[in-house]
């Protein structure tokens, strides 16, 4: 018994070795389930990660991966594997709130392009996690659940919008799970949280019905910014999840075609000769100076062992935050979200109820618009003397849950945005970019080191993350709150 429960609390370690754990039938997908099960049950009460969980389908999923390799049928790469599934994606079958009271009940009648790729690999979700309302913010805090909270101190909060998905994976819940960036919402909370995550150049990951079904006022939004992603303990887990879901898709217009070496990671001695910007502030941002320091030798630590110039500069643009507002609110259904708040008697607050009473102009609109060709030609121009742009992911480390952002960063007054300044620019771009976890801050706060590659160019923007995590491990270090772990409050 004491060596089943062993192997049982170590099959979600990382989704490559539990797949293949299971196709071996050393393991069988039933347990892996089960695991993932009886981790969310010990730790989830303190993380609130998860907002729905589907205990009995992915029993019977499981049950169906089991039988298949009893009868020698091969099975898809991922089979068994558990995996969490951001609760803005829709899920067939399965309630999809969006963490809005709007869609407290809704129960999509398809699921999104990915997810039927993912489970057509094998992958098996257990539940849907935890986000901001619509995704409208860069933290875990809805007026629908109780707020997502990060596994480093759950008195903070876990990021966001793909909350409860960097908190389910940092604290060991599920190898793996699936988070969307319209602005840096998979790269904030990886970084909060201390986990690796990516989103792909724009179209690589088709995206539907998210963003592209007219019928969901709030799920529609998004469309020119928005990417789907894997939060992961891995880079190769990414890497393995990226491929699975990748490829063009006829309800996407905006997806591109496959391409085999898209996800391929190589090996560090490849990337010798890069060569490397850096930037810890952009020229505009107010940064920690833990983050600051952390970061810088993070990066100038990467460059020294493989052998890579690095240069210390800021991309010529200017802050992005004022263009990038005014694209989501253009891409918003404001008049859909206004109708259904109304027929419901629902008023919304916080960025979303900000954006909706914005008086905004056409002018406003193309003004962002031509300034997003600005950014995106500006970027063009500088990474064709760089194959990589290295900056800090957040300004600060984790603060306080149920909050919007800090008062101050490094003494200064700021605004509750001014906290998630650099990601927003590889959406407005589409460039490919990722967070690694680069140390931890004097109080034991995760920082993350964001990697941004060319556009189209995924596959060093990976093999750059690997080389990284091979240099700096970080897999095998754990937040207080996490399966194995000593619990905090336990």
């Amino acid at each position: 018994m004491a060596e089943a429960d062993s192997r049982r609390g170590a099959v979600l370690e990382t989704a490559s070795s539990l797949a293949r754990a299971i196709r071996s039938r050393s393991l069988s997908a039933r347990e892996a389930v089960a695991a993932a099960f009886e981790s969310i049950d010990a730790v989830d009460g303190m993380l609130h990660a998860f907002c729905t969980l589907d205990r009995d389908a992915a029993f019977a999923r499981a049950d169906g991966i089991d039988a298949q390799l009893a009868r020698g049928e091969a099975v898809g790469p991922l089979a068994g594997v558990p995996i969490a599934v951001k609760d803005l994606i829709a899920t067939r079958g399965l309630r999809t709130t969006f963490g809005s009271p709007l869609y407290a009940d809704f129960v999509p009648d398809e699921s999104d392009v990915v997810v039927e790729r993912l489970e057509a690999a094998g992958a098996i979700v257990v539940g849907k996690t935890n986000v901001s309302e619509f995704g409208y913010g860069p933290v875990g805090h809805n007026p629908l659940f109780p707020t997502s909270r990060n596994p480093w101190n759950p008195a903070l909060t876990s990021g966001g919008s793909s909350a409860g998905t960097a908190a389910a994976v940092a604290s060991g819940m599920v190898p793996f799970g699936l988070g969307s960036d319209g602005g840096g919402s998979i790269r904030i909370p990886a970084a909060l949280c201390g986990v690796f995550g990516m989103k792909a150049s724009w179209g690589r990951v088709p995206l539907y019905p998210g963003c592209r079904d007219e019928r969901y006022p709030g799920a529609s939004g998004w469309e020119s910014l928005e990417h789907i992603g894997p939060l992961s303990r891995t880079v190769a887990d990414a890497a393995l999840a990226l491929a699975v879901m990748a490829g063009p898709s006829p309800n996407d217009r905006h997806s591109i075609p496959a391409e085999a070496a898209a996800f391929r990671i190589a090996a560090p001695d490849a990337l010798r000769g890069l060569r490397i910007a850096f930037s810890a502030d952009l020229g505009f941002a107010a940064v920690d100076p833990d983050i600051r320091r952390l970061t810088t030798a993070a990066a100038l630590r990467f460059a020294d062992a493989l052998g890579c110039s690095i240069e210390a500069v800021d991309p010529p643009l200017p802050d992005p935050q004022s263009a990038f507002e005014a694209i989501v609110a253009l891409d918003t259904d404001r008049a859909g979200l206004r109708r259904i708040a109304e027929a419901q008697g629902y008023r919304f607050t916080g960025p979303l109820g900000r954006l909706l009473e914005g008086a905004w102009s056409a002018d406003d609109f193309t003004a962002a618009i031509m300034a997003r060709k600005g950014i995106a030609n500006a970027m063009s121009r500088f990474m064709s003397r760089f194959d990589l742009l290295l900056t800090p992911t957040t300004s600060v480390a984790a603060f306080e849950a149920d909050r919007e952002g800090p008062d101050r960063i490094d003494g200064r007054p700021v605004p509750a945005s001014a906290w998630t300044p650099f990601s927003s620019l590889a959406n407005l771009t589409g460039q490919p970019a990722a967070t690694v976890p680069a140390g931890f801050t004097r109080a034991g706060l995760p920082v993350g080191l964001q990697i941004m590659g060319r556009h189209l160019d995924d596959a060093t923007v990976l093999s750059a993350s690997a080389a990284f995590e091979q240099l700096l491990p970080w897999c095998d270090r754990r937040p207080p709150v996490a399966v194995g772990a000593r619990f905090a409050n336990a």
